[in-house]
């Protein structure tokens, strides 16, 4: 429907990849596991849709990939990158299709299930966010690439540890779920990586889909909605702070189990307008030469500082979420703070760099 190759189970791309199931399927693409006959490794395929528009959309990923594959040869934290291993065109029943190979991996998101009461452990949170910021590093200054898209489905772990192995065959279908179940020593279900495992686990950002050069955007609108930058919410040319905005949403949810921001929609307003003062909320009023730098501020604005069609706010503070409601101690939560309030500062210029 919609453009998607109908893939079937034992199907042969490219004379090479054999399909062998279904892993996630999403609104550009499909993306199964496959058997690569000639290598004898599992390997992911990723089939894009045909439609017009779409066959554009992949060229753009495909040079993207290319351009972190070339740079890697240069500058070894492009490994915190999911590699291209392939890419070549087919002729399906519905048109065109280019499909991408990648690295296999369970996602951050399928992780976090099973820790979702308190967060994952902090020195894991800690190494973990480390190599994301030198991935993206390694994209703003090498590759001249924003990512988008910083998310947890969208950082993938892997490593060589028996347990990440265990993990494997329960979270290839983990789009589907968000519980992730280990198997325990006799059988039976546990829900949780002894920690020493856990630190074995290396990460790596994925899926290039919705990235862009920073010298051409594609697109006005990018970013999953709870991770999305202020100046993209505000309608704002954007640049690569705004994936570090993400980042700083990304740190908050893996250390605590809970959205930074998790914006409802209400009866007399929209999600945005939700986005925008809980933003407010947590970081203080938005100075007016930001509110007011473009000229749709009256969507969210009546006047300097005031918003349209919420009047109610309940400001709080980092410091007090993260002790009174997550129980942090002091020792905790004034680095973590610390750390995470320069990756939201409202005006991009001022932000943290990867």
């Amino acid at each position: 429907a919609g453009g998607h190759h109908p893939t079937r189970e034992g199907e042969v791309f490219n004379m090479r990849y054999q399909a062998l199931r279904k892993l996630g399927c999403g609104a550009f693409a499909t993306v199964w596991l496959c058997q690569d006959t000639r290598r004898k490794k599992h390997v992911a395929v990723k089939v894009l849709k045909s439609r017009e528009g779409f066959a554009e959309a992949a060229q753009d990923e495909v040079a993207l990939l290319r351009c972190v594959s070339s740079m890697k040869k240069m500058d070894r934290a492009g490994e915190n990158i999911v590699s291209l291993l392939d890419d070549f065109r087919m002729i399906g029943e519905n048109g065109f299709h280019i499909l991408l190979l990648r690295a296999l991996g369970p996602s951050l998101r399928c992780l976090m299930g099973n820790y979702a009461a308190q967060g994952l452990p902090l020195p894991f949170v800690k190494k973990s966010l480390q190599q994301v910021l030198a991935g993206l590093h390694f994209l703003h200054k090498r590759c001249r690439i924003i990512h988008a898209d910083i998310k947890p489905e969208n950082v993938l772990l892997y490593g060589h540890n028996k347990s990440l192995q265990r993990l494997l065959p329960d979270t290839l279908d983990c789009s589907q779920r968000t519980d992730l179940r280990l198997k325990g020593p006799g059988g039976d279900l546990g829900n949780r990586l002894e920690e020493s495992d856990l630190m074995s686990i290396e990460v790596k950002i994925a899926d290039l889909g919705s990235a862009c050069w920073t010298y051409k955007p594609f697109s006005k609108e990018i970013q999953t909605q709870p991770y999305r930058a202020l100046e993209v919410l505000l309608g704002l040319d954007y640049g690569t702070p705004a994936d570090i905005w993400s980042t700083g949403c990304l740190a908050f949810e893996m250390a605590t189990g809970e959205c930074l921001f998790d914006p409802q929609p209400g009866k007399y307003y929209s999600r945005d307008d939700d986005h925008v003062a809980r933003i407010i909320e947590l970081l203080g009023r938005i100075p007016p030469q930001i509110a007011f730098s473009w000229n749709k501020s009256t969507k969210f604005f009546s006047r300097p500082g005031a918003l349209l069609r919420i009047s109610r706010l309940s400001p709080r503070s980092l410091h007090s979420i993260l002790a009174d409601r997550h129980n942090w101690t002091k020792h905790e939560v004034t680095p973590f703070a610390a750390f995470l309030l320069p990756a939201l500062r409202y005006a991009p210029e001022r932000r943290a760099t990867a």
